[in-house]
């Protein structure tokens, strides 16, 4: 080879390197660094640490690259399941319900969006029942109840679609648990024992009542949920245990 070209080619190697370190290796780096990140989170998911989980989760979303959305998909959720075990229920069920936006416009993968929208579901059952127990009005605690009640019936008619017949009659007997909820007497509710994801979160009904507020023109409040809600009043009268006007 000429030596003109192996000289050409000697200079080339720092561009070279450059190029790989501000394109591909930032990439790895980073990459290297949420996985670092990830491995303190889950450490501390096994030692009940939830709140410094929740933190290394934000650490690792801030360190891992936008080209890699399905692995920010899980990881977004890993944080919000545990921001429900800090007491942040309310908050933990506005990031999931943004989270399964994304990734439906993201046309993430179906069973990732799945298990999504089962965490969701299952914190608005949670929310329900704590803000029964707050004496939350029946309008307000039933668009929870409600919503789950609806992502519940979805998840359950897909699953049966697809054949996964065992998925399908999970999901059924979660739908159940939430119309129980919805008809039980508070007094038999209050005789319950707290579900692990309510026993630390306070104010769950005044967090909700803000988040409805800000969010009073998104469509998530259809009028397909208030005439539920109105339906299921009117079934309701009468009763025993009846809740109070808020809290």
């Amino acid at each position: 080879m000429p030596k003109k070209i192996l000289v050409a080619l000697w200079l080339l190697i720092p561009v070279v390197l450059l190029a790989i370190h501000y394109g591909p290796g930032q990439e790895g780096l980073a990459r290297d660094k949420a996985a670092a990140k990830i491995a303190l989170a889950q450490s501390a998911v096994q030692a009940g640490a939830w709140s410094e989980a929740v933190e290394r989760y934000k650490e690792a979303l801030a360190e891992l690259p936008a080209s890699n959305p399905s692995q920010r998909y899980a990881l977004r959720l890993a944080q919000a399941r545990a921001r429900v075990m800090t007491g942040e229920l309310p908050e933990a069920k506005a990031d999931l319900d943004g989270l399964l936006a994304d990734m439906l416009k993201g046309q993430a993968a179906p069973a990732l969006t799945r298990e999504v929208r089962t965490e969701l579901a299952a914190a608005e059952y949670h929310a329900g029942w704590l803000m029964r127990l707050e004496g939350a009005a029946t309008d307000e605690w039933m668009v929870e109840t409600e919503s789950a009640r609806q992502h519940f019936r979805l998840l359950a008619e897909a699953s049966r679609k697809q054949g996964q017949a065992t998925l399908a009659t999970g999901f059924q007997k979660n739908l159940e648990a939430v119309i129980r909820l919805e008809l039980m007497d508070l007094n038999e509710l209050k005789a319950l024992p707290l579900p692990k994801q309510c026993q630390n979160c306070g104010n769950c009904s005044s967090k909700c009542r803000k988040q409805r507020e800000s969010n009073c023109k998104q469509p998530g409040e259809s009028k397909d949920v208030r005439e539920k809600i109105s339906e299921q009043k009117s079934k309701n009268a009468g009763k025993t245990g009846r809740e109070g006007s808020g809290s």
